[in-house]
């Protein structure tokens, strides 16, 4: 009886496992074929952020994907072969949540197939990978008479999601964007001064090298600084150096971010490119050089000083001065260490140039929250204007670092309120004198809308000479970019200009997940390494030292040098020194290796093994309480 109760309990084990097995297999097929995917990363690095979501909800016309991906083992490069899945998995994300509105064509275009015709009439290019033979890695979006290519580049890896759910956004409203510009520099050209006319430098100032740029993806607006309304087609309001802005204007500012509109702001304690100030007295010029919204920053709890400048000896610019190289510390050369990380606008911003530039301090009011885009280090000092502009790199001497980090550029974002609540200021009376009476408008309190404004503490940052080096190829003038100053205002003016939404769609963590654990161990040996090394070119140079006096010692410049004995085994003891430290290196290398092997192999089994021997356990359990149960029967 007891036998048969054994056979049982067997018989019954196997099939429970068995069953186990074909029950797996039945849900992963199932899940393959299901609509509901969970995202286990830690980044959530395959799920859409809000913005994309919102934008894919808009969505009432059918928009076309076409991604053109080279196939083949050989084809791509293993990292390209790794984010064109990546991309893959990216476009069913998007397909999965437009409602059916969202078609995807995958292509292959091989050499001369119909497939690489399609991609060269899309404008997606391919790239050559040697003399003949040339890969594609793009994708094309189309909605109606509307079309929009994207290059697909592992070094966008981040600003993956965001450039897909830019060209939707660029299909669905294909219309240019109106972006207003507002400056008290003549940005847009002027006619030369009379006084560089009597020079013999007569003729036009050309457009800024920024205007023109943005005249290439936009509707650019020229708007006075006299104006008392900013118009509502208008997405975009660019305010550069507001200097002595008279409160009408500020007040067309106010009224239009809280519309909803979209600001970005170049303010200035020491422009360096305001020809309007005395250039005969540099004391006035300084004075009088200053630009600020001090209204509107008071309303919004914003301070900025127009009498200082930052300095900050990490962001130190070589400038020559005076036919001699001298180190500016108010000229800041500002790499990745002072721009914000995860930010769609700066994730791929590491080299910008700020001329005397002023920070921004102070605590948001309710309802606003800031974000600092740029950053000095705590090696930064606020230091009066005149000083900076006369001392130049002499103010070295008297430098007190902050010991904190100061903004440089800002983002404010919320619902904003008014900085005039007493209603539309009264404009200027008439020059002759006639008194006119105004009736004041009452306009907004607050805001209606969301609204997005981005403050930044320097105007000369965008001049061309700052900018970008110009010459002149076969009578055209061509720009070459020193550094991505424009970069970051286009990339802003952008996003802030295109859908609402593509300001919360977030840059994507990279898939690449190192192991750390590894790392640290090759960086604990390699220090122990250099400090061998070190240790060795240490004797060395003593021992060469040692064999140098002994040279000079000679009396007789033509006698031959012969070692004494206790040279000689002064020089073999260094000699043998050497081989066991070399010897111990090879050491060090070796258990490295040891290492991190053992650690590669344990996560490979981990890997490999893991979910097997977890079923195998979790089966041989559930046998053996079901052996329980039957024999308490």
């Amino acid at each position: 009886m007891s036998k048969n109760k054994s056979n049982e309990a067997l018989l019954y084990s196997t099939i429970g496992v068995g069953a186990m097995f074909l029950i797996l297999i039945f849900l992963n097929l199932i899940a393959s074929r299901a609509k509901v995917r969970v995202d286990l990363t830690q980044d959530k690095i395959f799920t859409l952020s809000e913005g994309t979501k919102s934008i894919l909800k808009k969505l009432d016309t059918p928009v076309k994907i076409r991604f053109y991906y080279t196939q083949g083992e050989n084809a791509m490069p293993v990292p390209w072969q790794n984010h064109a899945r990546r991309v893959e998995d990216l476009l069913d994300e998007y397909q999965q949540h437009s409602k059916g509105l969202i078609e995807l064509e995958k292509l292959d275009p091989q050499p001369d197939s119909d497939a690489e015709e399609s991609a060269n009439l899309d404008g997606v290019e391919g790239m050559m990978v040697n003399m003949t033979d040339k890969i594609y890695l793009g994708l094309a979006v189309s909605c109606l008479d509307a079309k929009f290519p994207v290059t697909l580049s592992p070094d966008r890896e981040k600003l993956l999601e965001y450039d897909i759910s830019r060209a939707i956004s660029q299909v669905i409203s294909p219309t240019k964007p109106v972006v207003g510009v507002m400056s008290s520099l003549p940005v847009f050209g002027s006619a030369m001064n009379p006084m560089m006319m009597q020079m013999g430098r007569g003729g036009q100032q050309p457009a800024w090298v920024f205007i023109n740029e943005l005249k290439r993806d936009f509707n650019v607006k020229q708007i006075e600084t006299s104006v008392d309304h900013i118009e509502d087609d208008i997405k975009v309001l660019l305010v550069l150096h507001p200097k002595n802005l008279p409160e009408p204007a500020q007040f067309a500012i106010d009224q239009f971010v809280l519309k909803g509109g979209s600001l970005i702001a170049f303010v200035d304690p020491l422009c360096v490119v305001d020809s309007t100030a005395n250039p005969s007295n540099p004391l006035q010029r300084a004075a009088s050089s200053g630009s600020s919204l001090d209204k509107l920053f008071k309303a919004w709890g914003i301070e900025f000083s127009s009498e200082k400048v930052v300095a900050d000896m990490n962001f130190v610019t070589q400038l020559s001065r005076g036919g001699r190289p001298e180190a500016l510390p108010t000229v800041l050369s500002i790499n990745k260490d002072g721009v914000l990380e995860g930010d769609v606008v700066t994730s791929q911003i590491d080299n910008l140039l700020m001329a005397f530039s002023g920070v921004f301090s102070g605590t948001p009011v309710s309802g606003l929250t800031q974000t600092t885009l740029l950053k000095t280090t705590p090696d930064s000092a606020q230091i009066e204007k005149f000083m900076a502009e006369f001392a130049g790199g002499n103010i070295n001497k008297d430098y007190v670092r902050s010991g904190k980090e100061q903004s440089l550029a800002i983002r404010l974002s919320g619902k904003f309120k008014t900085a005039f609540p007493e209603g539309k200021p009264a404009a200027a009376p008439p020059a002759d004198g006639e008194k006119k009476e105004e009736k004041k408008g009452e306009g907004l309190k607050e805001g209606t809308k969301e609204a997005v404004v981005v403050l930044f503490g320097d105007v000369d940052m965008l001049y061309d000479q700052f900018t970008v080096r110009v010459q002149n190829f076969f009578g055209q003038q061509l720009a070459t970019p020193l550094n991505q100053n424009l970069n970051l205002a286009q990339n802003l003016v952008e996003q802030m200009s295109g859908d609402s939404s593509l300001i919360q769609v977030r840059t994507r963590a990279t898939i690449s997940r190192p192991f750390t654990v590894v790392k640290k161990m090759q960086a604990q040996a390699e220090e122990s390494y250099r400090a061998k090394i070190k240790q060795l070119e240490g004797d060395l140079a003593n021992a060469q030292q040692r064999l140098n006096e002994l040279q000079r010692t000679k009396q007789d410049k033509n006698q031959r040098f012969i070692m004494s004995p206790e040279q000689q085994q002064e020089l073999a003891n260094f000699r043998k020194k050497e081989a066991e430290v070399k010897k111990e290196l090879k050491d060090v290398r070796k258990q490295l290796r040891r290492d991190i092997d053992s650690l590669e192999n344990s996560l490979k089994w981990v890997n490999i093994a893991g979910m097997p021997l977890g079923v195998t356990v979790a089966g041989i359990l559930l046998a053996m309480m079901k052996r329980k149960k039957t024999a308490a029967k």
